[in-house]
């Protein structure tokens, strides 16, 4: 497939020609147009809009690519733009999977913006995607997870033990720590595997619950779990990007900060409804007791930290490095709300 779509266009006058080019991307995402996926419209929008629509992305949910698969895809240039998460493929993306460990202390989603952004700037995050050919463009900012679930409410470590809970990455491992039997079933598989009993529980943020159907499984939801997030970047080819006009390129880096506040700005309004959802389609409110949740920190938090970290620095990665570099980026964030 061409990397790159030009449409030359020429105009002709009395004694010379100008010639324009038309650019056009193919985005790869997956599910159906949601929340998680609001900023890439957006950036869309605005960049057909600066542009006088010389430059467009035309989104898709599916079609272009499998979602564990568009990393791949972007490496091959086939298509320019995709968003993937971390979880998907841990070792394509080892550094950014610092924000995926459980318990690091993101209470909003203003903050979740912070630390990705500071991760996705250094030069160990920006080195490994390069292996891929991409470049990291901006977040996908999600509050923290939490679970649904069918049956009797799963409140306490011990009802956790034993159960079969979707969930990736750190959260994944978390669960582990307390004897649940986590799995990595992408997003669009997970209300079947609820549906069918593959699993008992699904780990999602709220969009997603809502977007996927699992909230329509669902018996209960915790309210206050929160033991972490996943993340997941949206990334170009690095090729299309530096094949940009200097005012395309502008366009595109310009128009960043508004998408992810418009992002923000619609996340806000479905948080603000969520226990309506709740309501209305009868799943009961779970609220986990202080103790519980401490124990749980207690298990997965620092042992899991320290062994990604471990694993990173074996690996030629600065992973106390980065750890720390969230710590202290989140300390700032939090200082300035």
């Amino acid at each position: 497939m061409k990397l790159l779509t030009k449409v030359s266009l020429v105009a002709v006058s009395v004694g010379f020609a100008t010639e324009t080019f038309a650019e056009e991307w193919n985005v790869s995402v997956w599910g159906k147009r949601r929340a998680f996926t609001e900023h890439v419209e957006k950036l869309a929008e605005l960049v057909s809009a600066k542009t006088g629509g010389e430059f467009t992305m035309n989104v898709s949910y599916g079609g272009l690519s499998k979602n564990r698969e568009n990393l791949d895809g972007i490496s091959i240039g086939a298509f320019e733009m995709a968003q993937f998460c971390a979880g998907y493929h841990r070792d394509k993306n080892r550094v950014v999977t610092v924000l995926e460990l459980p318990f690091l202390g993101v209470e909003t989603l203003e903050q979740e913006v912070a630390v990705s952004s500071a991760v996705y700037a250094h030069p160990a995050a920006t080195e490994e995607m390069a292996q891929w050919n991409a470049k990291l463009l901006m977040t996908s900012p999600m509050p923290q997870y939490n679970l649904v679930g069918t049956g009797e409410p799963r409140d306490t470590l011990e009802d956790f033990n034993g159960m079969r809970v979707r969930a990736t990455g750190g959260l994944g491992q978390a669960f582990k720590s307390v004897g649940a039997v986590p799995t990595s079933v992408t997003a669009t598989e997970a209300y079947q595997a609820m549906e069918s009993g593959v699993v008992d529980t699904v780990a999602f943020a709220q969009h997603a619950h809502l977007s996927f159907g699992t909230i329509n499984q669902a018996d209960w939801w915790t309210a206050n779990l929160n033991p972490g997030t996943v993340n997941c970047p949206v990334v170009v080819n690095i090729d299309a990007y530096e094949g940009l006009s200097a005012d395309h390129r502008e366009a595109l880096d310009g128009s960043i900060e508004e998408a992810l506040d418009h992002y923000l700005d619609n996340y806000g309004k479905l948080l603000a409804k969520w226990d309506t959802v709740l309501s209305e389609k009868g799943v009961k409110k779970v609220e986990i007791s202080d103790s519980v949740i401490q124990e749980f920190r207690a298990k997965a938090a620092d042992p899991i930290r320290d062994a990604w970290i471990a694993d990173m620095e074996a690996q030629g990665i600065p992973g106390q490095e980065l750890y720390d570099l969230v710590m202290s980026t989140l300390a700032k964030a939090k200082a300035s709300n």
